[in-house]
C-alpha cells in the first residue's frame, strides 16, 4: 500500500474527516469521568480508526491488529500547572509545509519524573503541543518519542483556569512512526525525562 498523500478532492475530505474523528475521540475522553474508562475507549477508537480510515498512516492495513498500548496506570495522570518559562523558538523544517515555528510559553513538572516543555504553535491555527521522550525511546518506546498533547489536531486531555492535565497513558506515536513520509516535529531535550515511562503506546 502506497502511503496517504492528500492531492484530490476526495484525499483532503479523508484528512479533514480524520480530524474531526480524532478531535471527537478527545472530546469522549475529556467528558468521561473515569479515566481508566476513558483510556479503553481512546485505545479502541483509535483501532478502528487505524485499521480502517483512509487517511490512516498504517501502509499495511491489511496485517494491522491494533496499537500496541499498555494498560492504564494512575500514577502517570498529573494535573498541573503551565509554569513560566524563558521564551525559546523551535523552527520545525518539514517537506511539505516549510519550516513550522514553535515557541516554548512555559513547562509542566510532573513529580517524581521531571518536566516537559509547553510549547505555542506560532503559525496557522495555533495550538499547544507537549511531546515526550523517555528512557525507553528506541528499544521499547518510539526513538523519536511520542505525543501528549498536540491540541491543533484535537489531542487535548483537559485544563482550567490554571491547571492542564498531562496524562501519560496517553501518550502515542507520531505519524512518522509508522509512515516515513510524514514529517513530524519530534521531542528535543526540553522534552526529554530521563525515567522510564511503562504506559502509553509502544514502538
Amino acid at each position: 500500500m502506497q502511503p496517504f498523500v492528500p492531492r484530490s478532492l476526495s484525499d483532503v475530505s479523508a484528512v479533514i474527516d480524520w480530524r474531526l474523528r480524532v478531535a471527537q475521540i478527545y472530546a469522549d475522553v475529556r467528558a468521561s469521568s473515569s479515566p481508566a474508562d476513558a483510556h479503553r475507549a481512546w485505545i479502541a477508537a483509535r483501532d478502528e480508526l487505524f485499521a480502517t480510515h483512509p487517511a490512516s498512516p498504517i501502509l499495511d492495513r491489511d496485517s494491522f491488529t491494533g496499537l500496541d498500548v499498555e494498560p492504564y496506570d494512575p500514577a502517570y495522570r498529573f494535573v498541573v500547572p503551565i509554569e513560566p518559562a524563558e521564551s525559546r523558538r523551535m523552527d520545525v523544517p518539514t517537506g511539505t509545509d516549510g519550516v513550522v515555528p514553535f515557541e516554548r510559553v512555559g513547562v509542566v513538572t510532573l513529580p517524581g519524573l521531571g518536566s516537559l516543555a509547553v510549547w505555542a504553535l506560532r503559525s496557522y491555527g495555533g495550538g499547544i503541543f507537549v511531546p515526550v521522550k523517555d528512557a525507553l525511546a528506541g528499544h521499547g518506546t518510539y526513538g523519536g518519542g511520542r505525543y501528549l498533547l498536540d491540541t491543533i489536531k484535537g489531542a487535548h486531555l483537559g485544563s482550567s483556569d490554571d491547571d492542564i492535565v498531562v496524562d501519560l497513558n496517553f501518550a502515542y506515536n507520531p505519524s512518522c512512526a509508522y509512515d516515513p513520509a510524514w514529517a513530524c516535529p519530534l521531542a528535543t531535550a526540553d522534552n526529554t525525562l530521563a525515567v522510564e515511562l511503562p504506559v502509553g503506546e509502544r514502538a
